[in-house]
């Protein structure tokens, strides 16, 4: 079995806009606004996306994927592969070779030892690591000298680039977070504010949910680099004031995922200050389906946990039927124009993975009043509301502030209430909904609700990583401070397996087929998840800002250190 090139994508150098700048910080601040405000610079500890950016200006992988979704490396000397050695003839390993003379921004040596560290750091018993998909199916890494180290898989692996690929998955370094192993990984309060890192950037000043300051990393490997003496990292507010604060104002350079209305968009961008800028990659908003019990009569520590399975939503009728209420077209076209596609996937790309159901773009109000009828769901009292065995259908329906996704559950409500399933609706503030703070009861982890609503993606494009989320076992849980990628805690053996098989399949079509089945499983299987919108990425930056190349497979800001400014 052979590792195949189009598995591999291009092991290429990165390309990069033309530079504008002769030294390190000749082009003074550049601000950055993410309207859901970091509250943490440690991707380990929280799977949202504005802290998974923000802390990618700080530390780094081992290598990245372009805006091509190519491999490039980073802090490796090179991207491993069967045909440099890197990877071994019989897919069981990977060995990572470090560039020579690597500093970490306190200016002391950067070395394999961090890179098994951060290892041993996601993948400790003890702990809980939002990433740990990354790590499935391996079984150690080591050291072999100050600037290699091995991975080794506890079965073949044709796609053995999880670990520390990608913007969800940097080197951290040992010394700093030596103390912050198991259990205590939250407690570590200063690294996990302020990380030491390898990126053009470093932290002089994080104040959570709200703003970060940062400087040119003096100890960058690039002399030249970045253009930008500091940066400014606004977090909060909303897309619309983030929009009009790069597009109207001219007040920041660069605006993240402008989840705007397309009117809206056009209205701005028509000032002429700025440019917005889109690609479609993998990112997919959709309602995941809490599997267990939310109820506030639990104890703590049992809610929203595989003890207690859900009431109603355990009946795949009824989760069938939800889906059936929803008008997927009228969310596109309300919310997203141009920039969005009604989906039926989780995964919805690149094409290879891309499942071709279709089921559930028609839109069937009767069909789902039919569906639940059958199934034993009435409303026996003429309220609006339907029950079975004396469980009324009534849902907690939680997601994001942002009047996009408002617009969704109004819109989602009302369908849902025309089956005969009363909707409560809530939003919480993103910097919160996405934080992963293990004491906050309003976190997606912790889904204590019945219903949520969000959108994520995985980097690179392969989607085994991603996929491998949903194993049995990767919930989130109080035992892994409620860290854990399995948000709706779905566990079926026969989806493991397969799991395991696309794990150890080369075959590029084969890979295909596998991982459509796996994304089958999980949607029209038994509609555990809800896709409902293939979105495209948007954002915008500054007509003064260069350097700029969107990238949907990676972070935003994958090469901020290219960025310069335009006279």
């Amino acid at each position: 079995m052979k590792l195949k090139s189009a598995l591999l994508g291009a092991a290429c150098a990165m390309v990069l806009a033309p530079a504008a700048f002769a030294e390190r910080g000749s082009d003074g601040e550049v601000r950055i606004i993410y309207w859901q405000a970091p509250s943490i610079l440690n991707p380990y500890l929280s799977g949202g996306t504005k802290d998974i950016e923000s802390a990618s200006l700080v530390i780094e992988p081992l290598g990245r994927y372009d805006p091509t979704g190519a491999l490039v490396p980073y802090l490796a000397a090179e991207i491993p592969t069967v045909e440099n050695g890197g990877v071994s003839a019989d897919l069981t390993s990977i060995t990572w070779k470090l560039k020579e003379g690597l500093l970490w921004s306190d200016g002391t040596p950067v070395t394999s030892a961090d890179v098994k560290f951060t290892a041993d750091y996601c993948m400790h018993p003890e702990g809980g690591c939002a990433q740990g998909a990354k790590f499935d199916g391996v079984s150690s890494v080591d050291v072999i000298d100050d600037l290699t180290v091995k991975v080794t898989f506890d079965a073949p692996k044709p796609n053995p680039y999880g670990p520390f690929m990608g913007g969800q998955s940097p080197i951290i370094q040992a010394a700093q977070f030596a103390e912050c192993l198991g259990a205590r990984a939250p407690e570590c309060t200063e690294a996990n504010f302020n990380p030491i890192g390898t990126g053009p950037f470093s932290v002089t000043e994080f104040r959570p949910n709200d703003v970060i300051t940062m400087e040119a990393n003096p100890n960058y490997r690039d002399p030249a680099k970045p253009a930008f003496a500091t940066l400014t990292f606004k977090g909060g507010g909303d897309a619309a004031a983030a929009g009009r604060s790069v597009l109207e104002t001219g007040e920041f350079d660069y605006a993240w995922n402008l989840q705007l209305a397309p009117d809206v968009l056009a209205g701005m961008a028509a000032a002429g200050r700025g440019t917005a800028v889109s690609a479609f990659g993998s990112l997919v908003e959709r309602i995941e389906m809490n599997l267990t019990d939310p109820s506030p009569s639990l104890p703590e520590g049992e809610r929203s946990t595989v003890a207690h399975p859900h009431p109603f939503l355990s009946d795949i009728n009824v989760r069938k039927a939800l889906s059936m209420a929803i008008d997927r077209e009228l969310l596109v076209e309300i919310g997203y124009g141009q920039a969005g596609r009604p989906t039926c996937n989780l995964v919805p790309a690149p094409a290879l993975y891309a499942s071709d159901n279709t089921e559930c773009l028609t839109q069937d109000i009767e069909g789902a009043k039919a569906m639940l009828e059958a199934a034993g769901y009435v409303d026996s009292n003429g309220d609006g509301v339907r029950e079975k065995d004396g469980v009324e259908l009534r849902v907690l329906y939680q997601t994001s502030t942002n009047a996009v996704r408002q617009d969704f559950q109004a819109l989602i409500k009302q369908w849902w209430e025309e089956i005969g399933v009363a909707t409560e609706l809530r939003n919480i503030d993103a910097s919160v909904y996405f934080g992963g703070d293990p004491g906050s009861p309003d976190t997606f982890q912790k889904f204590y609700a019945d219903v949520e609503m969000y959108a994520n993606n995985f980097d690179g494009t392969d989607p085994q990583s991603y996929l491998a989320a949903y194993r049995c076992g990767n919930e989130p849980k109080p035992s892994s401070q409620w860290q854990g990628e399995n948000i709706n805690r779905f566990c079926d053996p026969e989806y493991d397996a397969l799991l395991d098989e696309l794990a150890q399949t080369g075959e590029l079509s084969k890979r295909g087929e596998i991982a459509r089945k796996l994304n089958d499983m999980l949607t029209k299987d038994s509609y555990t998840i809800l896709p409902l919108v293939d979105r495209g990425r948007v954002s915008a930056h500054s007509n003064s800002l260069g350097g700029v190349q969107l990238n949907t497979w990676d972070s935003e800001l994958w090469n901020a250190a290219d960025w310069y400014r335009i006279d």
